[in-house]
Order: structure tokens, then sequence, then C-alpha cells
């Protein structure tokens, strides 16, 4: 039996429905009204996994050659950008033996640098949403006893916007969203993406020729790397708390040179020997932070009652801490990358001031 797609009980946190997953219920909806003028009241779709959804339509057309159906995106519980979201996707007639091609429409971005999965020039649609929209679209037109000569326009309203908040811009692909999603489900505050997108802006800037690259923990930091080293826009990757995602992944793209830059109490973290650096997976280590002080000629007693690494900075303003944990997080990144890859460690504090720079 099919699964609703608008609900999944038993969950603490409710998943939600890629993009891929929706367009796939708006073509397969679409293309059956394309025959019969007649749109199901929702539509059953089989996901890579094997389970089956369906997907009320929120948007229906149809024209002389043509059906468009629609799909709210619902993300679940994920704070996802494109959730409410409507995907529609409009399937033409096309000529005989031009087989099945789609292509992006307003709000779905279009690729312009190389390195992603998705050829220049084409609709940042990626592999398994295309194969997805396939298979559902070729069974009802074989079902239908009819060709698969289709032209299949993918379009998000408002996608454009919606882009200006995902990495889109930065890895080339320009216009809108990408229509996204390797299993068709989203889990609410999955690591998965962030993870995806970083490895996708690797992709794109080894595929430019890019030699050095930058990964930071946030904005300030990102912006002192990139006043520091004078790097452009696309050698700057939002590697967020995954700095082992991205190291790991370096290991078998490596770069000539990488650099790695964040705020101390995250540097902290990794020169502990952390390689998700989020408050929820990752604590400072005081003691050990006690013992680098006392290394630098500080007081560890005084450290008690602290609780982070800004307090740790404010109450040993003299002593050079930020550089400390510049050297010893660069062995940590050392440690797990190739030995011809450089690497420089940047220290920042809230303001993205330098607190610490090694580069071995």
């Amino acid at each position: 039996m099919a699964e609703k797609a608008d609900s999944q009980a038993g969950t603490a946190l409710r998943r939600g429905w890629t993009t891929g997953a929706c367009a796939t219920a708006a073509a397969k909806a679409a293309t059956e009204a394309l025959q019969s003028g007649q749109f199901p009241d929702s539509v059953e779709i089989t996901l890579p996994s094997g389970q089956s959804v369906c997907f009320a339509l929120a948007w229906q057309d149809v024209g002389e050659g043509w059906a468009e159906a629609g799909v709210i995106k619902d993300a679940g519980d994920d704070p996802d950008v494109t959730h409410g979201a409507l995907i529609k996707v409009r399937v033409e007639q096309a000529w005989a033996g031009s087989g099945l091609r789609l292509v992006a429409g307003e709000g779905v971005g279009l690729v312009t640098k190389p390195g992603l999965p998705t050829a220049v020039g084409e609709a940042a649609i990626t592999p398994v949403p295309c194969d997805l929209i396939t298979r559902h679209v070729t069974a009802v037109r074989q079902a239908q006893g009819l060709s698969c000569d289709l032209r299949l326009t993918l379009s998000v309203p408002g996608g454009a916007a919606l882009a200006q908040k995902t990495w889109n811009p930065r890895l080339g692909v320009l216009g809108g969203l990408s229509i996204l999603g390797t299993t068709g489900v989203v889990v609410p505050y999955s690591c998965a993406a962030w993870i995806h997108a970083i490895h996708r802006g690797v992709d794109v800037a080894l595929a430019a020729g890019l030699t050095r690259l930058a990964g930071a923990t946030g904005h300030a930091s990102e912006r002192a790397a990139q006043q520091h080293f004078a790097l452009p826009d696309q050698a700057l990757l939002d590697m967020g708390d995954f700095v082992g995602a991205l190291l790991k992944y370096l290991r078998h793209r490596p770069c000539r040179h990488l650099i790695i830059a964040g705020g101390f109490a995250k540097m902290s973290k990794l020169a502990q020997g952390h390689l998700d650096l989020h408050s929820s997976r990752s604590q400072l280590d005081l003691s050990a932070m006690a013992a680098w002080v006392e290394a630098l000629g500080g007081d560890p007693s005084a450290l008690t009652g602290l609780k982070s690494g800004g307090e740790v900075l404010a109450h040993y303003p003299d002593l050079p801490l930020g550089q400390l944990v510049a050297e010893r997080a660069h062995a940590q990144c050392k440690r797990l990358l190739d030995a011809e890859v450089q690497v420089s460690l940047l220290v920042c504090n809230r303001q993205g001031q330098r607190l610490g720079l090694y580069e071995g």
C-alpha cells in the first residue's frame, strides 16, 4: 500500500519529499492527462528504495497538445528553503523520434560550470530525479501504447529567489533551483544535504582549474580567508561544522593548497581531534585547553568555571592561544590529507580578525 505524502506517523520528526520526488509525481500525472485530458485525484510513484508514495496535486491545467501538473514540496520538519514551493511539470507532445527531453522552465536553474553530474547548458536536474521521471513517464506511455517523444518542462514559481539562499550561485547553477534527491526522502536536519553541497563545491572548483580551496565554518572566517589569500568566490566552500567531510573528500580529489578557516572554539575542537564541530556532536575539552594554557606560561587554574572558547580568550588576552590552536588543528588536517597537499590554518575571532595562522 502506498504511503501518503502528507503524513508519516510514528516518527519524532516528520520526514518530507525531495524536489525530485515531487517533480516525478507531477510529471506522471501530467503524462496521464496528456492523453486522456483527465488528471488523477492523487498520483503514486515508486521511490528508488522501492517505497510507494502518493502525492496530491496542487496544480493542473491542460491544453492542445500539452498537460501540466504541480505538487507542493513538503520538506516535513526539515528547515528546507524549498518547503512549500510548487513543483510543476508541463508535458508536451514532441516530434517523432525526438525521445524524452527534460528542460528548465521558470525557477529551475541551468548548469553553467563543469564539475557537476549534469552537463553544462542543461537543466539542473540531478541524475536520480532524471532517471525517476523518465521511468515513470515511460511506464505511463507504454501502458497507453504511445511513444515517448515528449518534452517535459520543469518549473518552480519563485525558484530564482529561493535559489539565492542555496549554494547554486556559487556552483554555477544560475536562474533557479536544482531538482535534487537520491532517495526521494528528506530526513529532517540531516547532514547529508550539506555534505553533498560541499562535495559538489569541490568538484566545480577543481573542474574550473582552481588549485587553492578554502573551507570556512562561517561568514566572518570565510571573508577573512578570502581577503588574506586573495581567493575568488568559486574557491570558497561553506563547510560549516563538517570539516571532516571536506577533508575526507579531498583525500580522493586532492587540491594543491587547502585553507581551513574558523573561529577559536571550533578550531580548538578540530585541534583536539573532532571532525564534526557542531555543539551537539562535539564539545570543547577544557582539560586539554588547560594543558595548552600551561604550555604557554599561563595559569590553568583560572579555567575553572569557564565554559566557552570565547570566555577562555577573554581571560587570557596575552597568551597566543589562537596561534597554538592553528598549529594543532593544522596537524589534524595533515593527518587526513595527502602529504603533497599544502594546508593553511586560519583562526579568527567573531569579527574575522586573525588570532592565529599556521602554514606548516
